[in-house]
């Protein structure tokens, strides 16, 4: 296994990731969606986290209608965020992307599944939150050009255990050619630091081909008092993302990837999926309806899994290691890299 061309989501055949982030005095916000092809993905979700913000994730249980997702929405502003995928539904409508529901091609109800994480008051302004017109400028700004990476898009007013938090993705390449990538929105309630190393939880699950670890000094002792002078108490957090993969897999298949997926965030934070994290991952698959290629058999769905997971760490690394310090009229959150210099 070795990454992808880009190390990122978009190496999955058929998706593409814009992100949109607010501007103005007392904003610290923003909107991440991933966009895949006009017909859409297979999707799944695993919702783990104690206080979960979303949208649609009831719409994916394999026992429901719905197959296909016509977007995922990752965004700040907590509940009030969600208004950020009416934006992106009724753009998507508006383009004939969608469930059809009528004769015509315009009467289509696209189905955008979303999931917020807590960024409220970051930035100094409790009021400063994506709606809509955020939603709608991430779906224009999609691409499939590598997505930027730290403080973007829905990670611009992130935490992690009280260090800046960010936007982190990676993806991995099978034996057999297939894909699996993840994009995770880091902003937990727990911390992505050992305490007693300085190293991050996830360094040991690091490809050769991710981001170099900050060297560390031999003597800790200044870095580890840093660390733990950064950390602010607990609050409101939460970490989403989406786990994708160009094999062609079943709903439920796409759920269980999802779960899965949840693993690799354990291996980054700690303490995970607690009372104030919302964690939610979105499971897809972007192998068109009629495809040519065989699903794949036991082994093959266990290997996706096991990638999956695998994808989700690194990807929690990149976003901390890519995050810079913030400070705004609401506080200073400084960045790991800044701490280790």
């Amino acid at each position: 296994m070795h990454p992808g061309p880009t190390n990122s989501l978009v190496d999955v055949a058929g998706l593409q990731v814009g992100h949109a982030q607010l501007a103005g005095e007392g904003a610290l916000s923003g909107t991440t969606v991933v966009l895949p092809g006009p017909e859409g993905a297979v999707a799944g979700a695993d919702v783990r986290g104690g206080g979960p913000g979303t949208r649609e994730t009831d719409a994916l249980d394999p026992r429901t209608l719905v197959e296909r997702v016509h977007a995922v929405v990752l965004t700040g502003g907590s509940a009030y965020g969600l208004a950020a995928a009416s934006g992106v539904a009724d753009a998507l409508g508006a383009m004939g992307r969608g469930f059809p529901v009528g004769r015509e091609p315009h009467e289509v109800v696209p189905v955008v599944p979303a999931a917020v994480v807590f960024d409220l008051g970051r930035g100094g302004r409790f009021t400063a939150r994506p709606g809509a017109e955020l939603g709608a400028e991430a779906l224009a700004a999609c691409t499939d050009a590598p997505p930027a990476e730290g403080v973007v898009g829905a990670g611009t007013g992130t935490l992690i255990g009280g260090l800046k938090g960010g936007v982190g993705s990676a993806s991995t390449v099978l034996a057999d050619g297939t894909v699996v990538a993840a994009l995770v929105v880091a902003n937990a309630a727990g911390s992505a630091v050992d305490p007693a190393t300085g190293e991050l939880w996830g360094r040991r699950h690091r490809h050769p081909d991710d981001a170099e670890h900050p060297a560390l000094p031999d003597d800790r002792t200044a870095l580890l008092a840093d660390l733990h002078a950064a950390a602010a108490p607990p609050t409101l957090n939460t970490t989403i993302g989406v786990v994708a993969t160009d094999a062609a897999l079943s709903v439920a298949q796409c759920a269980k990837l999802a779960a899965v997926g949840h693993d690799g965030i354990a291996r980054a934070v700690r303490p995970v999926h607690g009372m104030t994290d919302g964690d939610t991952l979105f499971g897809l698959s972007t192998a068109p309806a009629a495809t040519g290629r065989p699903a794949p058999d036991l082994a093959g769905v266990q290997e996706i899994l096991t990638a999956g997971a695998d994808c989700v760490t690194r990807a929690i690394v990149h976003a901390v290691l890519a995050a810079h310090s913030v400070e705004t009229a609401a506080g200073h959150w400084r960045a790991y890299r800044d701490l280790v210099r």
